[in-house]
């Protein structure tokens, strides 16, 4: 198995949302793409697996040094090999890199966020820089679709708290801010009881309704000339989002179940986007060319 097809297995294994938007890009940015989120799965993988922060620790660090050797050396796991092949192509910046590594680190930091604030810190680090980065990948014209990507990020990494908070408490990590489980009369205990009392409602609903926020800034942000190249994160977008309205129409039961779309609504979800944003793109240009 050669480096890029590890990064695919890794990918590939996943299930995760990202990998269906991954389908409709060109080869090139398709294999580099894939590298990045194997990267991504890497890093997280250790906070979530090992339990002895000490060794998690250690193997966050090592990755550190594999980072450096990447941009200034020979690296030595699969993922660092293909990634080093496409920052060649693409300007993809050393101290994300970094960035990505402080964010999972945080998660052996912190269990709780008092505020707001300090959970911003820690999804622009393990969210939106990952997004830059797939910017540069995608290619854009306007430095705007920065600002887009960034909120975008933010977006997407306030559904997967939102989605996946029981299983977070279970962990021992609470994302929701305390100040926020405070004003809506909910404690710490009261998330791992798993009961979805009418507190627990207002407070999910408040957190659906900030990260359906940060998507509409997204959507306003993106400029028009850079929507077609940005078309996967566009359909990654129609995927989260269709994943926050199954949480709100199952009445934030998401301390009870799972809340999830089969892959086949997913794909059926990417087909549809990537077609109307192809659509879109060709009247544009119909209007341009007038």
């Amino acid at each position: 198995m050669n480096p890029q097809e590890y990064c695919q297995n890794k990918a590939a294994k996943s299930g995760s949302s990202f990998y269906y938007s991954f389908r409709f890009l060109p080869e090139k940015q398709r294999d580099a793409i894939i590298a990045l989120y194997a990267f991504c799965r890497e890093v997280d993988d250790i906070v979530d697996e090992i339990a002895d922060h000490a060794i998690a620790q250690t193997k966050l660090n090592w990755w550190r040094e594999e980072v450096q050797k990447i941009f200034h050396g020979t690296p030595s796991h699969p993922v660092a090999i293909a990634l080093q092949e496409h920052i060649k192509h693409f300007n993809l910046a050393e101290e994300y890199f970094v960035e990505i590594i402080d964010g999972m680190a945080m998660d052996l930091e912190f269990d709780v966020y008092p505020t707001f604030k300090e959970l911003q810190l820690y999804c622009y680090r393990v969210a939106s820089v990952v997004g830059l980065l797939s910017v540069e990948i995608f290619g854009y014209k306007n430095r705007q679709t920065l600002k887009y990507a960034h909120e975008l990020g933010m977006a997407f990494q306030l559904t997967n708290i939102t989605r996946d908070v029981y299983e977070d408490v279970q962990r021992g990590r609470v994302y929701l801010p305390q100040d926020e489980l405070a004003r809506f009369n909910v404690t710490n205990d009261d998330l791992l009881a798993g009961k979805t009392t009418e507190n627990v409602v207002n407070l999910l609903k408040f957190q659906v309704d900030r990260a359906q926020s940060h998507y509409q800034k997204a959507y306003e942000l993106l400029p028009v000339e850079d929507r077609l190249s940005q078309r996967t994160g566009l359909i990654m977008a129609e995927i989260y989002q269709a994943t926050l309205n199954e949480i709100e129409r199952d009445g934030y039961r998401v301390l009870e179940h799972r809340v999830k779309l089969t892959p086949l609504r997913k794909l059926w979800l990417a087909w549809k986007t990537a077609r109307r944003e192809k659509r879109l793109a060709k009247t544009l240009q119909t209007q341009v060319n007038a």
